[in-house]
């Protein structure tokens, strides 16, 4: 039997589409962040109007973080909640596994992304967090990625698996 067939297949196995909960743009470096219902992804220059100041298909265009790490992070935290615009990640998405869209296409609204790097923390989670925020967020910062394919997206839209190839 082929493993690696199998090990293929079994990665492209979801159990449901994600959704979209909640987007920012992050106008500045230390600038408060600005909650968006609708975003434009552009192919290249990542969110129009956030600060990332990257080259076409730079690694880094748009960050993700999923609704239950977050939820994961306020517990460690003993938090009830936290505030998702303290984290200035871009996205933020419910019911799919972000680690495993790294590497693979995915399509939200009319845009496509391709999940590149793990996204970790900054130093910057201490001060907007707590003591001890740096630590909380260490393996849920979620994911970086690139916009392939540029387009509207909305709060609300779903997180599609395209696979580890897309043609433009």
């Amino acid at each position: 039997m082929d493993t690696s067939l199998e090990m293929s297949s079994l990665m492209s196995r979801f159990p449901r589409p994600g959704k979209i909960e909640w987007m920012c743009i992050r106008p500045g470096r230390e600038l408060p962040v600005r909650v968006c219902k609708t975003v434009t992804a552009d192919d290249q220059t990542g969110l129009l109007e956030d600060h990332f100041n990257g080259k076409p298909g730079d690694k880094r265009m748009v960050t993700f973080i999923q609704k239950e790490h977050i939820e994961f992070v306020a517990a460690i935290l003993g938090r009830d909640c936290v505030d998702p615009a303290l984290l200035r990640r871009n996205i933020v998405v419910s019911g799919l596994n972000l680690v495993a869209l790294k590497q693979q296409y995915f399509r939200i609204g009319e845009a496509v992304f391709q999940g590149t790097t793990h996204c970790p923390p900054c130093s910057r989670m201490e001060k907007n967090l707590g003591e001890g925020g740096y630590n909380a967020m260490r393996g849920h910062g979620g994911i970086n990625a690139r916009v392939i394919q540029g387009g509207v997206v909305n709060v609300g839209d779903v997180v599609e698996y395209i696979g580890e190839a897309y043609d433009v």
